[in-house]
């Protein structure tokens, strides 16, 4: 029985990509170094804000990286939600977990406060726990601790639930942490990366429809 989904965020419940975009060029900007464009950006998101900024500076720019990088963490906290929005259809299906008795959490490699505003700034209380990075206290994603760390937050076991995303790296999460895993094609990779995947989603009500299929089942 499906008890819970744990989701990734940037990608997967949420467009964020233009914020991330705008946020990386003012810090590249500030330091003298070429903007990156949204394609760009799109392939260095999904390990962390540290691991973006080292794929968006240029080789000889790698020594600036700590200035560049805090440079980014400032921008990007005044651009949280400006352009960051749901994808469609992830409202009504959040409610429709609700309704079903699902519980939700969010694991991402976001940081953690940031992540902990999004949620509470556009998902408004309809996701049950939050698990953001924060590297003084816990591994990041693919590594499972911060799944488990969800997992025990909302008292369900890994085998009663589902782990949803859009990239290789939530692929691996699940795998790492034992779980089956719902690929999201309309995030930040191609659907290929999803093949892998138990179930791959093309809207977000297909991942209603997968949870009521798998409740008849059983």
């Amino acid at each position: 029985m499906i008890k819970a989904i744990i989701f990734d965020m940037d990608g997967t419940l949420i467009n964020s990509l233009e914020d991330i975009a705008f946020s990386v060029n003012c810090a590249l900007t500030e330091f003298g170094y070429k903007n990156r464009s949204i394609e760009e950006v799109r392939r260095f998101v999904g390990n962390g804000a540290d691991m973006l900024i080292k794929r968006a500076l240029p080789s000889e720019g790698q020594k600036d990286f700590e200035v560049v990088y805090n440079a980014y963490r400032g921008y990007y906290k005044q651009n949280l939600c400006v352009r960051t929005r749901l994808y469609d259809g992830i409202d009504e299906l959040l409610d429709t977990l609700r309704e079903k008795g699902i519980k939700t959490a969010v694991v991402t490699n976001k940081n953690d406060d940031d992540a902990k505003y999004i949620v509470k700034r556009l998902l408004k209380g309809k996701i049950d726990a939050v698990v953001g990075a924060d590297i003084k206290k816990r591994k990041k994603k693919p590594d499972p601790e911060p799944v488990l760390m969800a997992l025990d937050m909302l008292g369900v076991n890994k085998d009663e639930a589902y782990y949803a995303g859009d990239s290789e790296t939530d692929i691996e999460t699940a795998e790492n942490t034992g779980m089956k895993c719902i690929g999201c094609s309309w995030g930040f990779r191609e659907r290929s990366v999803l093949e892998k995947c138990e179930f791959i989603a093309d809207k977000a009500e297909d991942i209603a429809m997968f949870v009521s299929e798998r409740a008849s089942e059983e």
